[in-house]
């Protein structure tokens, strides 16, 4: 990162303020953070059934209904919707609260350098969900409910009778870990931002990385190879393109010290 300039450094001076002051904001963000979310949650726990039903049409392929076994498993399953539904749809008015409490304390050079970072992580985020829900989901489903066995004569069947919270246990599980895990490029290229990753470390890190994301991938994931696969691949392809990432952003950080030595500005 470049070095602060006194224009930085005064405006940064000029945002200094008490302890108690400090609290007292981060008190009203944590305030306006509840909010948000307590909102959210009001509004996805409203239409928790059409989110439940959008949720359960991979498995509908498979199976037509449902069971449930406690008595209050369908009514707490539409509140985990709703608090599932209340923080991806709140996230962005969250981060904000957050932003806008730390931004003043960073110099203007720092804040256009995370700024970019912070707006691509409910992106990869979304795409993590949407790999789960059109790519790896289905093809678990048919995967598993395969092992379906028809009734006969001669032959038990074996029916496939999932239960509405487990469903969405499940669910709601790979969704995080796939949205937490793709983050690894905005993780990457931010470290490589300020000049704790290299280029050259990624690269020769990438068969211990390749090896800690197997990991991971086993641990976020169901206790099953299709899943951790799933999810393993995807990881080892957004290895590379943060390789690829990070490289741009040291390519863009030696023109800008080029120009910057050749107009005299460099410290």
């Amino acid at each position: 990162m470049n070095a602060p300039t006194p224009e930085d450094k005064a405006a940064l001076d000029a945002t200094r303020a008490p302890l108690m002051e400090h609290l007292i904001e981060l008190r009203k963000r944590l305030v306006y953070g509840m909010i948000c979310f307590g909102l959210c949650f009001v509004i996805c726990f409203a239409v928790s059934t059409p989110i439940f039903d959008f949720l359960v049409k991979p498995l509908h392929q498979t199976t037509n209904h449902l069971i449930y076994t406690a008595l209050t498993e369908v009514f707490f399953t539409k509140v985990k919707i709703g608090m599932f539904g209340g923080l991806c749809l709140g996230f962005p008015l969250i981060a904000a609260q957050v932003w806008i409490f730390v931004a003043p304390g960073l110099y203007r050079h720092e804040r256009r350098a995370f700024l970019p970072f912070l707006m691509w992580t409910p992106v990869m985020f979304i795409m993590g969900a949407g790999f789960v829900y059109y790519v790896m989901l289905p093809f678990a489903i048919k995967f598993f409910g395969g092992y379906q066995v028809p009734t006969t004569q001669n032959v038990m069947g074996i029916e496939l009778q999932a239960k509405v919270s487990d469903y969405l246990d499940f669910v709601m599980t790979l969704i995080f870990a796939f949205g937490l895990t793709f983050q690894l490029p905005v993780l990457l290229s931010l470290l490589g931002k300020v000049g704790i990753v290299t280029v050259k470390g990624l690269k020769d890190m990438r068969r211990y990385a390749i090896l800690g994301l197997f990991g991971v991938a086993n641990v976020f994931t169901p206790p099953d190879a299709i899943s951790m696969m799933s999810l393993a691949l995807p990881l080892v392809a957004l290895y590379e393109v943060s390789i690829l990432s990070v490289a741009m952003i040291e390519r863009n950080a030696k023109k800008l010290e080029a120009t910057r030595t050749a107009s005299g500005l460099a410290p």
